[in-house]
């Protein structure tokens, strides 16, 4: 069967970064995500993975397993709650994570969804939204009277902080008590993108404008909205010499402060 060539260029084609390293790890007999379809999808596709993005590494993966323990603590209190991915492109969480009463609301921009529709078919309860994140109509296709749980994978660091800022405000007047869970990038690793990351042979990453250092997540939030709650986890790595020493640097509070962090808050 021929391969399918992406074609992707720009922010919608570090999708294909994630799914390199995702893919890595459901490939390996101790890998921490077990994952048949996003292998699926990665041996579909036409891309030079490792010219690009280099050896695939475990980030990514423990990325999706914290987002996937979010969900499904989420569902198992609201089954029939609502979750909406904002720039999910090749995420395969839905096939990670039961939810047979939930509503799923994937929101991306087109030529993401188009590339994510060759192998994820939308339905009645996994809907494709053709948008940005930061076209605000994708607000209407949440349903009332349900809980909403708003997740952003690899999306917040490419945006402005002034459309962070904006895009957060918009979302907690507009749905009060909602779960939001996202990962970020620190200060030094945004600078760096501006002034040109070579991440593999072949690719330079794109810009990522919001950097933000892990002290500095939960007083900025605080001041951006109002938050019942707001909790940063550093990355967690679970095997060999990289999880001992990178594991150890995270008990350095100067360290954690500098690396990438993944955060959960909740809205009043």
């Amino acid at each position: 069967m021929a391969k399918i060539a992406p074609n992707l260029t720009g922010v919608p084609e570090t999708m294909l970064w994630t799914l390199h390293n995702r893919a890595g790890e459901a490939r390996r007999l101790d890998g921490i995500l077990r994952d048949p379809k996003v292998v699926e999808i990665y041996d579909a596709l036409d891309y030079d993975y490792e010219g690009s993005f280099g050896k695939a590494e475990p980030t990514h993966a423990i990325r999706a397993v914290f987002f996937d323990k979010e969900l499904r603590a989420f569902l198992k209190d609201h089954p029939d709650g609502v979750i909406v991915n904002l720039g999910e492109g090749l995420e395969t969480q839905r096939f990670r994570v039961e939810g047979d009463e939930a509503l799923w609301l994937s929101v991306d921009l087109p030529e993401a969804i188009a590339i994510r529709e060759r192998f994820i078919a939308p339905d009645e309860r996994h809907r494709h939204l053709v948008m940005s994140a930061l076209d605000r109509t994708w607000f209407d296709a949440v349903p009332g009277g349900r809980a909403v749980y708003i997740t952003a994978q690899g999306l917040l660091m490419y945006l402005a902080p002034e459309d962070v800022e904006s895009l957060l405000r918009d979302i907690a007047a507009r749905f009060p008590k909602a779960r939001f869970c996202f990962d970020h990038i620190p200060e030094w690793l945004s600078k760096k993108t501006i002034k040109g990351w070579k991440k593999g042979r072949d690719y330079f990453t794109p810009k990522m404008p919001w950097g933000i250092n892990q002290c500095d997540v939960a007083p900025t939030l605080r001041k951006w909205v109002a938050v019942e709650r707001v909790e940063t986890f550093p990355y967690r790595f679970e095997r060999g010499l990289q999880a001992l020493i990178y594991n150890g640097l995270m008990g350095v509070e100067w360290t954690r402060n500098r690396s990438p962090g993944m955060t959960r808050l909740r809205f009043v």
